[in-house]
């Protein structure tokens, strides 16, 4: 085993791939800009970074990033391994200090002895294969600029737009009609394909005062957002006209609710996020209010009073490519082949989902280099609903962290919110058991 991997970027998830390819035997080549660069988040020079929050977020079983980080456990993740060494008290989550978390991160790729650690900027995609490209959500504008001159500018964002996902079960579905536009589609599922919550002309109003004075967070001193019309904040909508929202993303055209035989004066449309149904975004609803004050503000959405959301909205800089239009299920370039994507350049956001999108692209990269067809986690598992994330939407990508919509839905007897993603949780972890095993024997 002589063959070298290069490996484009230092944080979680190339971090957890380089030491992964190394423990199998294979030599790494790790570059990362440091310490003659650092990007404007970033204030120190050692590897593996943490540059926002130091909490790697719940530990329980029934949160689906507690889901994860055990199935990282268990598949030998170095990540979790500096993890608990740097743990700090955090109630119900974990967190780390940072300093510990980041020193023995360095010290495990710096000691290894199959991998070689070369410090520069890369301004373009190196010529060796196989090369993983994990720079992370501000990739330098050179290495951009590659990027999208080789994939297309279109396949290439700057800044994420995200709009808020509510669970199925927690809409009030007396308060809510399903229907699409015009009626269009080409049978019933797509014509009932958006969930409706109409909104009359004084909770419309309210509705847009409430956005007007909610509070907002700040951009990040790095970030220099700059919005696109096709993609507005709502709140910078609401700013500019009491009925700019009626006539942006909760225009009531094409739609009538059926029980009452009229347009309303304004809707909220929910779109499904997975096949199942299990999960709705709200059409549109990109938004820089805090998490609170969405949980607030949008509890005040006819049949979202008691919503539970999966993920909330968010419009910040990160650089990321459309993984479900250039990428392949193993995270490889269609148009490259050699050339792999993990971290949140893919479109998984949080620490955590970069670091397991790590361990996946270095056992995809292994089995290959082994003359292997790579061999997919069990579908259960919150490792391959990562990539069933970065599988769906390609008119509208957008990043997300891992939640329990991205897993096939429970199909067992009905259970309580809780019991059931514990339920999915014991499932992923039995079918993870078992795949370990069998490629243990083999």
């Amino acid at each position: 085993m002589t063959r070298e991997i290069t490996i484009v970027g230092a944080g979680l998830a190339g971090s957890e791939a380089a030491l992964q390819l190394a423990d199998r035997g294979w030599h790494v080549r790790l570059l990362e800009q440091k310490p003659a660069h650092r990007t404007p988040a970033q204030s120190s020079d050692s590897l593996c970074e943490l540059v926002c929050s130091n909490s790697f977020r719940g530990a329980s079983l029934a949160n689906a990033v507690g889901l994860l980080k055990e199935e990282m456990r268990r598949l030998g993740s170095h990540v979790m391994q500096a993890a608990e060494i740097a743990r700090v008290p955090a109630g119900g989550a974990l967190a780390v200090d940072r300093e510990r978390f980041s020193g023995e991160m360095t010290r495990k790729l710096r000691e290894h002895p199959r991998i070689e650690i070369v410090s520069g900027l890369v301004e373009e995609l190196p010529a060796e294969r196989p090369v993983l490209v994990a720079t992370g959500p501000l990739t330098g504008d050179a290495l951009a600029q590659d990027l999208a001159r080789r994939l297309g500018s279109e396949s290439l964002a700057y800044y994420d737009a995200i709009a808020p996902i509510v669970s199925a079960d927690s809409i009030d579905w007396d308060k809510v009609f399903c229907a699409s536009r015009w009626d269009k589609g080409n049978d019933d599922e797509d014509k009932h394909a958006y969930v409706n919550c109409p909104l009359d002309e004084e909770q419309y109003r309210a509705f847009v005062d409430a956005v007007r004075a909610a509070e907002k967070v700040e951009a990040n001193s790095f970030e220099e957002v700059r919005y696109f019309e096709g993609c507005l904040p709502i709140e910078v909508m609401a700013e500019r006209g009491e009925q700019t929202l009626a006539f942006g993303p909760m225009k009531p055209v094409g739609l009538t609710d059926p029980r009452t035989g009229r347009r309303p004066h304004a809707v909220v449309q929910l779109r499904r996020e997975d096949e199942a149904g299990t999960a709705y975004n709200l059409v549109g609803f990109q938004t820089r209010m805090t998490w609170g004050e969405q949980a607030r503000v949008f509890r005040m959405i006819p049949g979202l009073e008691n919503a539970e959301f999966f993920r909330m909205g968010a419009v910040h800089r990160n650089t990321f490519i459309n993984a479900p239009t250039c990428l392949d299920d193993t995270w490889q370039l269609r148009s490259e082949p050699g050339v792999y994507f993990a971290g949140q350049i893919v479109g998984t956001e949080g620490y955590v989902e970069a670091a397991a999108g790590g361990w996946l692209v270095a056992h995809f990269i292994a089995e290959r280099l082994a003359g292997r067809d790579p061999e997919p986690l069990p579908r259960s598992t919150a490792h391959a609903g990562l990539l069933a994330h970065t599988r769906r939407h390609p008119d509208d990508y957008q990043p997300s962290n891992i939640t329990f919509a991205h897993l096939p839905p429970w199909e067992g007897k009905r259970l309580q919110k809780r019991a059931k993603y514990e339920a999915m949780a014991e499932r992923a972890l039995a079918d993870l058991d078992a795949w370990i095993a069998r490629r243990a024997a083999a």
